[in-house]
């Protein structure tokens, strides 16, 4: 490869990796504060919230999905809510995320979706491992049983975080407000059915739910932010568009510096044409 060649591919290297430098760092930031929101979350609800802060929003919420059970509906919700577990939820996003990459033609669905769903499940695995919180009582649940530490809900937090990146995705790629808000209304009605579906099943307290809401949205948030940052970052430094499938950086290159030697082999014969003719 030509000297000049190098060298721009080297520039345009420089150009492209500060808006993914941005993002990269941005997302790592915000993974170290959503983990310590989880941590300091369960802390404050371990000290703050009593046995009479339980009863009054945890049993009463409990008590009524017990009463609404039917051995059809049971098997129903069961079967709803293994979509959001430990296989489920790993198979649907990367189902998604294939098709949106295959859409977009690049790699940031992968991106944003893998990365944002790895600092979900550390966030949901300190969380529980520091916490430790009691599940509702074997005799109050649904078979299957679980026995993992019941703070937050991983569930309810890694469908938040997938679902909500999933959505947020769809209207990046589709400009029809009707494709939009389908995708907006589906995705959030299947976040709060997935959160309900754990306390309806007794797997889980409706404040470990709620906490796994909070903490979803707020770290989808983050990487929103985070990827708002890399297209300002990208437009600043005036890097183009992002590579892709059909644009590899390399080629990109490699067809500019080909089409900028043309050009002067032209103007050279061009020059030598002229010449010609007037002498």
């Amino acid at each position: 490869m030509p000297g000049g060649t190098m060298d721009t591919l080297r520039d345009r290297l420089g150009l492209w990796f500060k808006p993914y430098a941005a993002l990269v760092l941005t997302i790592l930031v915000g993974g170290v504060i959503i983990v310590s929101l989880a941590l300091l979350g369960a802390e404050v609800y371990d000290n703050v919230v009593d046995s009479a802060g339980l009863a009054n929003l945890d049993k009463p919420a409990l008590a009524l999905a017990e009463s609404l059970r039917s051995p059809g509906l049971d098997a129903f919700v069961t079967g709803f809510t293994n979509i959001g577990g430990g296989i489920g939820m790993p198979i649907l996003a990367s189902i998604l995320t294939a098709w949106l990459t295959f859409l977009s033609r690049n790699w940031r669905p992968l991106v944003l979706i893998g990365g944002a769903a790895g600092v979900s499940i550390m966030a949901t695995t300190f969380g529980k491992k520091l916490v430790g919180r009691t599940r509702p009582d074997y005799a109050d649940a649904v078979p299957p049983y679980e026995d993992s530490p019941s703070f937050p809900s991983g569930h309810t937090l890694n469908t938040t975080v997938v679902i909500s990146l999933v959505v947020y995705l769809i209207c990046l790629q589709f400009n029809t407000m009707l494709v939009r808000v389908t995708a907006i209304t589906a995705g959030a009605l299947f976040i709060i059915a997935m959160g309900l579906s754990r306390v309806f099943l007794g797997h889980h307290w409706l404040t470990d739910v709620m906490a796994g809401w909070l903490l979803g949205l707020t770290w989808v948030g983050v990487v929103i932010l985070a990827h708002r940052l890399f297209h300002l970052v990208r437009r600043r430094e005036h890097a183009g568009a992002a590579p892709s499938f059909d644009r590899p950086i390399v080629r990109d290159v490699v067809a500019e510096e080909v089409h900028h030697h043309g050009g002067d082999g032209n103007e050279h014969a061009h020059g030598s044409h002229n010449k010609d003719t007037a002498g």
